[in-house]
């Protein structure tokens, strides 16, 4: 190993699609290197658009005992005593409001929501295509009127015709005064409070952790990953990511099936 002074102090990767493989596993690769870099004085932190419910299986099988952030900048989750230390919600007069402002100029949406806090349920509407990676946690309603019964961390909608980038170019011209719009993964265009974002959540841990933001190093692969990547020292976007992201990025890196973060974390750590 080398014996150059630590490059960075605190390592933010995002999860599906880019510290995770695809069948959602961290590789033995990526997992040593981590180790290897945390052995230098660095600090890894996990930053994710999944709430901290969905987010803790995935901590846990990999031993994540840190701060995380959650919900896209929304909920600041400490993993190993499994409890929030912040979590941001979404107004649900506000989110009405972006929701008619943006059917006006669209047509019928189908729409999801995810509830406040660690018990907060996903429901959806009968006509919303729940992706399979949220599928265990969501459940479908009735009636509209429960969407909007408890607390709300955010809003997910989908149309029938437009693309995901359509639809979030489309939601964000129509009611971006009202909330900010993110794309974060296929299916996944999601309506949070505005002015949230992973780069918000990021520098409340930052702060907490005692670590700055030109000493820190950010990897993903979505365009909600834009503002954590503009916020950092040093942006990868990997291989697989979105192209809106890749342009903001300092470097691309391998995939996330390819060990894209174990691979820049072993040159830049000098790692070996």
């Amino acid at each position: 190993m080398s014996s150059a002074p630590r490059p960075f102090d605190l390592i933010a990767t995002d999860l599906d699609g880019t510290l995770l493989r695809d069948d959602h596993t961290v590789s033995p690769r990526t997992q040593r290197t981590l180790e290897a870099a945390k052995a230098t004085g660095a600090r890894h932190i996990v930053v994710t658009g999944r709430t901290a419910a969905w987010t803790r299986p995935t901590l846990d099988a990999i031993g994540y005992t840190g701060l995380a952030v959650c919900g896209q900048g929304g909920q600041l989750y400490d993993a190993g005593a499994h409890r929030l230390v912040t979590s941001v919600t979404l107004d649900r007069q506000v989110a009405g409001l972006a929701l008619a402002k943006a059917e006006a100029q669209v047509g019928p949406m189908a729409v999801a929501v995810v509830q406040d806090g660690l018990e907060g349920d996903v429901l959806f509407s009968a006509d919303y295509d729940m992706p399979s990676a949220g599928e265990e946690l969501a459940e479908p309603v009735a009636h509209m009127s429960e969407l909007w019964a408890k607390p709300l961390s955010r809003v997910l909608v989908q149309h029938p015709t437009l693309t995901d980038d359509e639809l979030a170019e489309a939601v964000s011209d129509a009611a971006g005064s009202l909330v900010t719009v993110v794309l974060a993964g296929q299916g996944f265009v999601e309506l949070l409070p505005l002015g949230l974002s992973k780069a918000t959540g990021l520098a409340l841990a930052s702060s907490r952790l005692g670590t700055t933001k030109d000493r820190t190093i950010a990897f993903g692969d979505m365009p909600n990953d834009i503002p954590m990547l503009g916020w950092v020292g040093h942006a990868v976007a990997m291989a697989n990511a979105h192209p809106e992201l890749k342009a903001v990025a300092d470097e691309i890196a391998l995939s996330n099936e390819e060990d894209g973060v174990a691979v820049v974390l072993e040159r830049i750590f000098g790692l070996h």
